[in-house]
């Protein structure tokens, strides 16, 4: 009986490496509607629309999940190239907020979040790298990657969150009330901001002790700008809640050393990845 498990799970995966782009348009498109029934909800106060844009998401982020999962895992290694690493943060960003909108008022995001998926899944499925799959992936480095994923998609909702609140302060001081009803209360967006930046913070913490103890050869090609501009990112977040804290920073100031921080944090990572694989072709 095993022979034939295993034989179907293998005829199953070579159907989709042999289609990978089925579930991959399909998440597209799927993520592409939820988000458009989102905005249409937003803008023109339609209700009883989250049940449907949930469930039609919830599957966009499994049908998205899968196609990362079997790039990433290959016959010959790890694929950890620039396209299918974004996607993998396309895909946490979009579960993360996707379960929380269950108890917090985060449904608004998916307007920008979801679009940003669909964009990284035909990233992923139709551009190419220099980066070579690798197979000598230790346990400890892995754990280091699954921290950062976690670490960068939470830093990256609280970029948004910010991104939404400057929107928010910014239609409430020009008394442009149509469209800022319909957002959550200001006092509860930067609640939500702060607390998701403390995570986000806690799992970077973790993430660059965990990379200081795994990675070898710390002082590699793009590895030495990649560690001293996240460390850079962490400073700035580090900054902004001990200012939050004991200065009272809020609103704009906030809004901005955020932005700024997951700005440090994406040319980080995104920024020496993109040079070395693309523009200087090299794995």
């Amino acid at each position: 009986m095993e022979p034939v498990i295993i034989t179907y799970q293998n005829n199953q995966l070579r159907m989709l490496n042999m289609n990978p782009e089925i579930p991959g348009v399909a998440a597209s498109v799927l993520y592409l509607v939820s988000s458009g029934i989102q905005f249409q909800s937003l803008s023109r106060d339609i209700p009883r629309v989250k049940l449907a844009v949930s469930g039609l998401a919830l599957l966009a982020v499994l049908l998205h999940g899968t196609t990362v999962y079997f790039d990433l895992y290959g016959a010959a290694g790890i694929n950890l190239g620039i396209y299918p690493m974004l996607s993998l943060m396309a895909v946490s960003i979009s579960a993360i907020v996707l379960i929380s909108s269950f108890r917090r008022p985060l449904e608004n995001l998916f307007i920008v979040i979801f679009p940003l998926g669909a964009i990284s899944l035909l990233l992923e499925l139709f551009m190419h790298d220099s980066y070579l799959p690798r197979s000598d992936i230790t346990p400890g480095i892995l754990s280091h990657i699954v921290l950062s994923v976690i670490a960068y998609s939470l830093l990256a909702i609280a970029a948004l969150q910010a991104a939404l609140l400057s929107f928010g302060d910014y239609e409430m001081k020009h008394r442009n009330l149509g469209m800022l009803k319909r957002l959550p209360p200001l006092q509860t967006m930067e609640a939500l901001l702060f607390e998701t930046l403390w995570v986000g913070l806690t799992f970077l913490s973790i993430s660059i002790a965990s990379g200081f103890i795994f990675l070898e050869n710390i002082e590699g090609p793009g590895l030495m700008h990649h560690t001293v501009i996240t460390l850079a990112a962490w400073l700035v977040f580090a900054v902004l809640l001990w200012g939050r804290y004991k200065l009272g920073w809020r609103g704009a100031i906030a809004s901005r050393w955020v932005l700024t921080g997951f700005v440090l944090l994406a040319l980080g990572y995104f920024g020496s990845k993109l040079v070395l694989e693309i523009i200087l072709g090299r794995a």
